[in-house]
């Protein structure tokens, strides 16, 4: 559904292809949180335990700029994960104020069987378009998201 506003050409285009980027994008989050969720974890979970299990353990503070959520929201995932035993958290020994976190041996196993069947949902998901297009959706969001890190002075997109 185009917009209904009345604004300039450049508004009118703008507010149509942000509508249609952020109903995409609500789709696809209501199909994986689905997928995910039969796993007993939510979209947020998951996304600690794939950044854990392919980058290794981290702070969170890197953690919470890697899955753009706030110290508050990730402090609560992270605390559900390791009630669950799926992650440990210690605070560094070099500065307690920083506290890093990684994958138990169980939380390893439960990513190492769920990512797989993940990524070859994300990739049917997207063969409704080319290869040519999902490089160039790719490369759009990419410009879109730096743009906005040049205002807010974050360049970890």
């Amino acid at each position: 559904m185009p917009t209904h506003y009345r604004g300039t050409p450049d508004e009118r285009r703008a507010l149509d292809a942000f509508i249609k980027l952020m109903r995409a994008t609500d789709c696809i989050s209501a199909d994986l949180t689905r997928q995910v969720g039969e796993a007993g974890l939510t979209l947020g979970q998951f996304g600690v335990l794939e950044s854990l299990l392919h980058l290794g353990p981290m702070c969170l503070g890197d953690l919470g700029a890697k899955l753009l959520r706030s110290g508050s929201n990730l402090t609560t995932v992270v605390g559900n994960l390791e009630k669950r035993g799926l992650v440990v958290r210690t605070p560094r020994a070099t500065d307690r104020r920083v506290v890093d976190v990684d994958l138990t041996p169980k939380g390893r196993r439960l990513i190492t069987r769920l990512f797989p069947a993940h990524a070859r949902r994300i990739a049917g998901i997207f063969s409704a378009l080319s290869s040519t297009e999902q490089r160039e959706l790719g490369d759009l969001c990419r410009t879109l998201g730096r743009s906005l890190s040049t205002t807010t002075g974050d360049d970890t997109k």
